[in-house]
């Protein structure tokens, strides 16, 4: 199995004693002492308008990391590409690609908060028009070498040529975030990597997995376990207290997020508002408990096809670390071959 990371940097709001940058300064530092315990990856989230400081430049954030690291991937998780320029996006993103010696995994998505929707002016009506768009103009970026034009509902372009190329070819590897059945037949007919959310539980995200290999092969390719990414939350609780603690607070964190994403109408079907808001809900999609705990929780999930790990740790580095001395080493050897 792989493992990487998943999750965001907080920017706190406050008077001048309040050093805003500090959160992201220890995100960095993180990163680099992840790669050095053997970490993969590092895949980090949009969000705008919080109030509560998440992450919004993801790409500045990202470069910053690909500084002080060399072998780290590098990845979105996700860029709602709805909000986005798409030519301008195109170029920051290989030039992070070259900076980086080709370390980009682009993961996009449509974006499911209506908040922010509403604070960018933008209908989520319109999103699944405009991702498409907005797809379709970047990967025209990436992969033309002569001025081209482009006049579509969203966006036109006259006769530009979007520089600097991407290291990796024809682009960076791109990774999209689904969880319905039509949207995991869309990433595999795309011929994209798949990246499942972190609320499912076990059982649904076997059917997830199995799902896109069928699709994939069903259009005659070979399935590799390394392009579907499922990430958790991850918390080493020794104790029930500990656990029943760190369950609330990600239920409570949960319960924010919920309010910021639901339409006024109460009617956003996003698969990420569809979990159950309990304990057992919470548990059943998480990764908490001792090491053994843990242990048994991470082969139900190789048992279901999950070989590429994104860990969101709740517990802090000292989570990560103990994580990789006392948990993923008993993973480490190649799955058997069912």
């Amino acid at each position: 199995m792989r493992f990487g990371l998943f999750g965001s940097a907080q920017a706190k709001r406050g008077g001048p004693d309040v050093d805003s940058g500090a959160g992201f300064r220890e995100f960095v530092e993180n990163n680099v002492r992840a790669e050095a315990l053997g970490y993969v990856s590092s895949f980090v989230v949009e969000h705008h308008f919080t109030g509560f400081g998440q992450i919004s430049a993801t790409l500045n954030l990202l470069t910053w990391v690909g500084a002080r690291t060399r072998t780290l991937r590098l990845g979105t998780a996700v860029i709602t590409l709805p909000w986005h320029n798409p030519v301008l996006l195109a170029e920051q993103v290989a030039t992070m690609d070259l900076l980086s010696g080709g370390r980009i995994d682009f993961g996009i998505g449509q974006g499911y908060r209506h908040n922010e929707f509403a604070g960018f002016c933008i209908s989520m009506e319109e999103a699944d028009q405009r991702f498409d768009e907005c797809l379709e103009v970047m990967l025209k970026a990436w992969t033309s070498d002569r001025p081209w034009s482009h006049r579509g509902k969203y966006w036109q372009f006259d006769n530009v040529v979007v520089e600097p190329p991407t290291a990796q070819k024809p682009h960076p590897p791109l990774w999209m975030g689904a969880g319905r059945p039509q949207s995991i037949k869309k990433v595999a007919a795309l011929g994209y990597n798949l990246l499942l959310d972190q609320f499912a539980p076990i059982e649904q995200i076997g059917d997830r997995i199995a799902l896109y290999k069928t699709e994939v092969e069903a259009l005659g390719r070979r399935f590799d376990p390394m392009t579907v990414a499922v990430t958790r939350s991850l918390n080493v609780a020794m104790t029930a207290a500990e656990r029943q603690k760190a369950l609330e607070t990600r239920m409570a964190a949960r319960e924010r997020v919920h309010n910021l994403a639901q339409r006024p109408d109460g009617q956003n079907n996003s698969t990420i508002m569809t979990y159950a808001h309990t304990l057992e809900a919470a548990e059943a999609g998480a990764l908490y408990g001792t090491p053994d705990e843990i242990a048994v929780k991470l082969q139900r999930l190789r048992d279901v096809g999950a070989e590429y790990i994104l860990l969101n740790s709740t517990g802090g580095f000292e989570t990560l670390r103990r994580f990789a001395a006392e948990v993923r080493p008993a993973f480490a050897a190649e799955p058997a071959v069912r």
